[in-house]
């Protein structure tokens, strides 16, 4: 067993320093029930207007906040102790998910309240986000940074498994509103693991930041200074706009598939288990060569995938068309971010953080929100092929306007950078 044990920590070094793994751990649990509430949410919106634009603006809700408040977060994340961001956040996302629970409970729910928390969750976001991001470089050595990357994109399509399939369960079976209880009480692991850290939260900054726009100012022009750092952004934003259909699954779960909502938990889960596999690949090599070409290859087969999905009136194609999807998108992420964060310095890396969100969560996001108004007007399969052809042609574009990026070899590279 120990012997076991010694293995798999030589292959996920990351999980050897005591406050990533404290940080790991309480995220799963916590993304877990993200993950679930996402189902709930979309499932009683729908159930609530059955209409593809009540769904699309789901995004849109969680987006807006994103763009007003995240280069304030940033800022926030380079000056405040990043523990204590985030357990505020962390709090507030609590009281937020216990609002709906009770809502739900109580017959009081409606699809405003819905709309009204998803938007105060999203600012809670713009705040956790830069600071988590932020934090995390502290916990592990620069040598084993892009592994704790790996390990947290494997997180996320772990949560993103479990979490929608067991939502899809606990509504099928019991109510909605058992989904949004569950959810309060996961925050919990997050709050628990912060206040148990040893890491003091601190930036180090040689020079002491203060939020102002001339702080958000530098990380802007810190971010235009670094072509690769902009670049996948841009790469980012656009692919993740065109191919987002996230947002109109519960309409293939109940009238084009017709699985309802224990198959829509599986539809949601399907993505993440192809980036568990492609994640726990990429974990597992100890260096990865031609990044560039990698990740233009990997956002390519997300489009592939998003195109099949569209033209799939098979469950079991729609979970194999989902699961390529959700492959890409987890090689692409991984690449991205070890890219981002060995390129920045610590001092300014909550700014690059909140900068990298507009693009990272605002492309998906209002690609959900246009989504679902291109379904209202020409039907939810054509919305998503048109998406994963706008994706391939973003590739191409990018490919042969940015050869920095295509020709990308390693991320010791500085010089690139």
């Amino acid at each position: 067993m120990q012997n076991m044990a010694s293995k798999f920590i030589h292959r996920y070094p990351a999980l050897s320093y005591r406050d990533f793994r404290l940080l790991w751990f309480s995220q799963l649990i916590s993304a877990s029930g993200s993950q679930m509430q996402i189902v709930a949410v979309n499932w009683q919106i729908y159930l609530l207007t059955h209409s593809a634009l009540a769904l699309g603006l789901l995004g849109l809700m969680r987006v807006v906040p994103i763009v007003i408040f995240s280069l304030i977060g940033g800022s926030v994340a380079d000056v405040f102790n990043r523990k204590k961001v985030l357990l505020l956040c962390q709090t507030s996302l609590t009281i937020l998910s216990a609002v709906l629970a009770v809502a739900t409970f109580t017959h009081t729910v409606s699809s405003y309240l819905i709309y009204g928390v998803i938007v105060l969750s999203a600012v809670a976001m713009a705040f956790n986000m830069p600071a988590q991001q932020a934090l995390l470089p502290n916990l592990v050595d620069r040598k084993h940074l892009t592994n704790a990357l790996s390990l947290n994109a494997i997180l996320r399509q772990v949560a993103s498994i479990g979490g929608p399939a067991i939502g899809g369960l606990i509504i099928g079976h019991f109510n909605i509103g058992s989904v949004y209880a569950l959810n309060a009480v996961t925050f919990l692991a997050v709050i628990m693991a912060l206040l148990f850290m040893k890491t003091s939260g601190l930036a180090i900054n040689d020079t002491p930041s203060t939020i102002s726009w001339e702080s958000v100012k530098e990380g802007l022009q810190f971010v235009i200074s670094k072509k690769l750092i902009w670049s996948t952004m841009i790469l980012d934003f656009f692919s993740t706009f065109f191919a987002s259909a996230t947002a109109l699954l519960p309409i293939f779960a109940q009238d084009i598939l017709h699985v309802g909502p224990e198959g829509l938990g599986m539809l949601y889960s399907a993505d993440s288990i192809g980036a568990l596999i492609a994640g726990g690949v990429v974990a597992s090599i100890e260096k990865v060569g031609k990044q560039g070409k990698i990740l233009l290859v990997s956002i390519a087969a997300y489009a592939v995938g998003t195109i099949m999905f569209g033209l799939s009136k098979n469950y079991y194609l729609s979970i194999l068309a989902l699961a390529i999807v959700g492959a890409g998108d987890s090689i692409s992420t991984i690449i991205r971010n070890t890219i981002r964060q060995i390129a920045t310095p610590d001092y300014i890396r909550g700014r690059m953080t909140a900068i990298n969100m507009i693009f990272f969560m605002g492309g998906p996001q209002l690609g959900e929100f246009e989504a679902g108004v291109m379904a209202s007007l020409i039907g939810a399969p054509l919305s998503v092929m048109t998406g994963g052809i706008g994706t391939l042609v973003v590739v191409c574009v990018v490919a042969f306007t940015i050869p920095v990026l295509r020709r990308y070899n390693t991320h010791e590279s500085h010089s690139l950078l």
